[in-house]
């Protein structure tokens, strides 16, 4: 009886400890699925988290390329009179309303400044100075009251190439207005330099290369040591009649020295456009400007 007793004792140490057994086995089983289970949902998060940083950081940057960017043209003082200096000041914000203060050197500048009056009979390019928190500023002066339109041409930085405009008054009597007709003949004299252009079409929506031939306007000679102008052969300026399109057109060729400096450019639609070409030699930058007709 006693052994019977024990025989069956033992077999329930047995049975116990066979169970005990299993439920470790089972125990550890459930642990190294729960260690796989976490540290696999850690390496998922950490990879998406890190491509969506990548691709936020990636958006971020497109953003700042483009036409979100505003300028606002004011003049320090609180306006202008004709014929007196003043100090325009240009901000530069992002659509958040913040400064836009990175900005890539374009053609040895951080902003291009073009000023041209209701007619296009003025035009001025000039070079504002960064003040940091988004602000350029320059001095400058208009040689006639009225209004004035103001382009400011820049890149800022991971971006493209952006001309954000306005239209500024100006105190004082107004110059005479002139129409803006088509030159007949695209030959004209500036600073003892006879400057020829030659366009290779007059369509819309089409390359078109414009070729600035400079010669000496009294020997007719052609001038091959034009100097570098903003590190460039020369810049040319483009505006339609009524200052709504513009292109600001760099050279095909840019450490040419002349006679013949090539630009290449597409006028968006027909209509009036005028051209400005610069150029340096002696030290002298020389504006021209020509008219055409584009059909």
């Amino acid at each position: 009886m006693k052994k019977k007793k024990l025989t069956l004792l033992i077999s329930i140490i047995l049975i116990l400890g066979l169970l005990a057994a299993c439920g470790n086995a089972s125990g550890g089983n459930d642990s190294a699925a729960g260690h796989d289970g976490h540290g696999g949902q850690n390496a998922t998060d950490d990879k998406e988290n890190s491509n969506n940083g990548h691709s936020g950081h990636g958006d971020n940057a497109q953003t700042t390329e483009s036409s979100n960017l505003e300028a606002s043209f004011n003049f320090v003082s609180g306006g202008a009179k004709a014929n007196e200096d003043t100090e325009l000041a240009i901000q530069i914000t992002g659509d958040d309303g913040k400064p836009i203060n990175d900005y890539e050197v374009n053609h040895e500048k951080l902003l291009h400044l073009i000023i041209v009056n209701h007619d296009l009979s003025f035009f001025n390019h000039i070079h504002p100075e960064f003040q940091g928190e988004g602000k350029f500023t320059v001095e400058t002066s208009f040689p006639a009251g009225g209004e004035y339109k103001v382009f400011a041409d820049f890149i800022p930085s991971g971006g493209a190439n952006l001309t954000l405009s306005d239209w500024v008054e100006v105190e004082g009597k107004e110059g005479e207005h002139a129409d803006i007709t088509p030159d007949t003949n695209l030959i004209q004299e500036v600073s003892g330099k006879e400057i020829e252009l030659a366009l290779s079409g007059m369509k819309p929506k089409e390359e078109i290369t414009l070729s600035f031939t400079i010669r000496d306007s009294v020997t007719k000679e052609g001038i091959s040591n034009l100097e570098p102008y903003l590190g460039a052969v020369g810049h040319v300026v483009i505006l339609s009649a009524d200052a709504e399109s513009y292109l600001h057109v760099h050279p095909l060729d840019e450490k040419a020295t002349g006679p013949v400096a090539e630009f290449a450019t597409t006028f968006p639609q027909s209509g009036t456009y005028k051209i400005w070409g610069q150029f340096q030699h002696n030290g002298e930058v020389i504006t021209v400007p020509f008219v055409v007709e584009i059909k």
